[in-house]
């Protein structure tokens, strides 16, 4: 099922100029949303607007956001012809909701969020997301964003990058990685992506194909756009724009933001809780949703090959109950 639907979703926007983003898990993703003619969906992470092209060649309406300027000119440039079915908001996924009852919406058929950096950040060297090619010390992940990266690597307490390479990271040599960027930050700033990435080969030696500096890109991107406690935020503010029977889809791609995923998740699927000082059951107040992925959906091995960055993504879905 999922590879015919796929391969219609590709036929449906043959023609169309291609996202500079590739769509992770797109098809299963259509699939569990159903979208289609006479409903509206939310595409809370625009990106390359891969996601949401998937949805409008079914015929859907479609409101999404992204707090990058560049994703949003290049979207508009590639999906033109769908017209008002399709409305831009630019925003971060958690201040999107201000914008709805503007755009006359009063609920959603489904909301995805794609947590993914899209390809086009990683990219291009200026928006200092990778190590791959040289570029400053930035990533953020859009304008209205003060903090840099260089900001951090700079000027923080050599505690505050431990906790940064180790909470947000999960850097193994955090310790060892920070008490190094402060002796060499204490001669010359970094300046470039290649900087931070060579001095953090200085201390974690090479291993397989990862990246020595993956893991401190990873916990610096997190920290310069709080993106664990924003999708905190955003979860329940998020479901209580579906409607009955609507569909919450939410892509992961590290274990920090997927156990948060899951663990709202299990919290508004289980109609009863109890804890052991109680001496019996409770109803769950905060329940309204009923779990479609009870594991975690991941790509196939021929997607994997096909597109390396989607090797850890991992999809779960919940529907909000009818009654």
């Amino acid at each position: 099922m999922i590879a015919v639907l796929e391969k219609e979703v590709m036929m449906r926007n043959a023609g169309q100029p291609r996202p500079f983003h590739e769509p992770v898990l797109l098809a299963e993703t259509i699939e569990l949303l159903s979208p289609g003619p006479g409903r509206i969906f939310f595409d809370a992470t625009l990106g390359g607007g891969g996601h949401t092209g998937g949805l409008l060649a079914t015929g859907a309406d479609v409101i999404a956001s992204d707090q990058d300027p560049e994703a949003i000119s290049e979207v508009i440039s590639h999906f033109a012809e769908f017209g008002s079915r399709l409305q831009l908001i630019r925003a971060n996924f958690l201040e999107a909701p201000r914008h709805f009852e503007a755009l006359g919406v009063e609920a959603f058929d489904g909301i995805l969020m794609d947590l993914g950096v899209s390809s086009h950040q990683l990219d291009t060297p200026y928006r200092g997301f990778s190590f791959q090619e040289e570029g400053p010390l930035d990533m953020r992940m859009g304008p209205n964003i003060s903090l840099r990266a260089a900001d951090l690597v700079n000027f923080a307490p050599e505690a505050e990058l431990i906790d940064i390479f180790r909470r947000f990271g999960e850097e193994p040599a955090a310790r060892r990685v920070a008490a190094h960027l402060v002796r060499k930050r204490a001669e010359r700033h970094f300046q470039t992506t290649t900087d931070l990435a060579r001095a953090v080969e200085e201390v974690v030696p090479r291993r397989g194909p990862r990246h020595p500096a993956t893991r401190v890109f990873q916990g610096l991107r997190i920290a310069v756009n709080n993106e664990l406690e924003i999708l905190e935020q955003t979860l329940p503010a998020l479901a209580g724009w579906l409607k009955p029977a609507g569909r919450l889809a939410v892509i992961t791609f590290h274990s920090l933001e997927d156990r948060i995923v899951k663990h709202y998740f299990r919290k508004v699927s289980q109609e009863w809780i109890d804890r052991p000082e109680w001496p019996e059951p409770r109803p769950n107040p905060v329940f309204n949703f009923k779990l479609i992925t009870t594991r975690p959906i991941e790509p196939s091995p021929e997607e994997k090959l096909r597109n390396p960055r989607a090797r850890s993504a991992k999809l779960r879905v919940i529907e909000r109950n009818t009654l």
